[in-house]
């Protein structure tokens, strides 16, 4: 019929993109070195696809076994047991994929001269609705201002200040027995997942250092290193730049830890009260060269007094161990450190991160933190290679809005040719008739379906 086309090319590049995705990034290569190979039965790569492309569907496994539109040829026991290996190493498989992305594809396209930053933060992964997960802690949410039972989400990313990648992950539980709320299975600590478990115990400026460390060795660079005040700690910054080579910029505590300030022992405030501030609109107000000191070890530190924004009368500090960069390049650097923040809204919002799973183990939830790190890297790909100014969730609302369109319009067609091509062959009507009996059949159809066959005849 020529008044209901059937276009299925821009529907199978929609659906082909995520497999273009695995293929360009040799994710089934990495997925290998992973432990997550198979001697026999269904192929890895088949179940991750399945995974990858199942928040793009907008329908869970029990939804479209439901309602039968689940067309893999496994069960959801197989899926089921794929997120609870703990043979699998997540948390390596997501370092080496955003490694492969940032050396093969990001690099090439950043100018030299750009700072590249790692940035460091944590999130809360709420599972209050799970009370037998394994491992939940009671973590303080700071956007409810209450304690909730999850884990924090300690996350290192990578920025050149135009596209973020998430590098590593790690869900960390309660350092201290008081504060968890369930125990977790026991391995050998010297197992893959014993260690994973030991990690999720461990204080959250350790695990810091680990992750950094990991990433540098995987061979992602980065000039500084960017985080909040939770993590600024004279003993981080120390073993950041004794360590790892890095130069830190983040924001400090006023706190009283001390700083070696014209030969005496300071903190932030005392700094700040002792010395004359900028006037005018500048963009700082005060600006020192402290020491950093921490068990006989010491580096030298700028430290930059600006406004707090939220309230004129008050003002924030940021420390830079890097003091040959200017103060409003202190700034304007740390400025990225926001992207994680982006990264965290888009995760949670858009690509359900805390809804679309909600198993116990703690193996697959690393899992499927994993998993949805991925699709992140996807968007992110997709972004930077895109020629409008498209965000990562007007690009995941697009993609999902189109594959869905596109499923039902195909279908839909499907249906009516063959309705229309079995009217001819027993009625033998003719085509006067049949574009007559097609108008009729179309009206009598639910306005959904009416608005479906439109888009598709104007776009046609």
């Amino acid at each position: 019929m020529s008044s209901i086309p059937q276009i299925t090319d821009n529907g199978n590049n929609v659906s082909d993109f995520a497999t273009k995705f695995m293929k360009r990034f040799h994710i089934g290569r990495l997925l290998f070195k992973c432990n997550a190979g198979k001697e026999k039965g269904i192929p890895v790569m088949e179940l991750f696809r399945y995974l990858f492309c199942m928040m793009f569907s907008d329908r869970s496994i029990y939804m479209q076994i439901k309602t039968g539109t689940f067309e893999g040829a496994f069960s959801k026991n197989t899926i089921y047991r794929f997120l609870n290996d703990v043979r699998i190493n997540w948390q390596r498989f997501t370092m080496l994929l955003s490694a492969e992305i940032i050396c093969r594809f990001m690099k090439p396209l950043t100018d030299e001269k750009r700072k590249d930053v790692f940035i460091v933060d944590d999130s809360l992964f709420d599972r209050s609705r799970s009370k037998k997960a394994e491992m939940p802690a009671r973590v303080f949410d700071h956007c409810s201002m209450k304690y909730r039972s999850g884990f924090r989400m300690l996350t290192l990313g990578w920025s050149d200040g135009n596209s973020f990648l998430p590098v590593s992950c790690s869900l960390l539980s309660a350092a201290e027995d008081k504060n968890l709320l369930c125990g977790g299975k026991r391995y050998d600590g010297r197992s893959l997942a014993g260690r994973r478990r030991l990690q999720s115990r461990r204080k959250a400026t350790d695990v810091m250092v680990e992750l950094i460390h990991s990433a540098q060795h995987a061979g992602i660079t980065a000039k500084f290193v960017l985080f909040d005040s939770w993590f600024s700690a004279p003993k981080t910054i120390l073993e950041l730049k004794k360590q790892e080579h890095l130069d830190t910029i983040a924001m400090m505590k006023k706190s009283r830890t001390k700083y070696r300030y014209q030969g005496e022992k300071l903190n932030v405030k005392e700094i700040y009260s002792r010395n004359k501030k900028r006037r005018g609109r500048s963009r700082y107000l005060l600006s020192v060269l402290v020491e950093i000191e921490k068990d006989g070890e010491s580096i030298p530190a700028k430290l930059v007094f600006v406004r707090n924004k939220s309230k004129r009368k008050d003002w924030l500090v940021l420390v830079s161990t890097d003091i040959s960069i200017s103060e409003e390049e202190i700034i304007r650097i740390y400025g990225k450190r926001w992207d994680i923040e982006v990264f965290f809204k888009a995760c949670k919002s858009y690509l359900k991160l805390v809804k679309e799973y909600r198993g116990i183990s703690y193996d697959a939830m690393c899992a499927h933190v994993a998993i949805v790190f991925a699709r992140y890297m996807m968007l992110s790909v997709a972004q930077r290679e895109n020629e409008d100014d498209k965000t990562i969730c007007e690009l995941c609302f697009c993609l999902m809005d189109e594959m869905e369109d596109i499923t039902f319009s195909r279908s839909i067609c499907i249906i009516i040719d063959a309705l229309m091509d079995t009217v001819m062959e027993y009625f033998h009507i003719t085509e006067a008739q049949l574009e007559e009996f097609t108008a009729s059949f179309v009206q009598r159809l639910p306005k959904y379906m009416q608005d479906a066959l439109e888009r598709r005849e104007t776009a046609a």
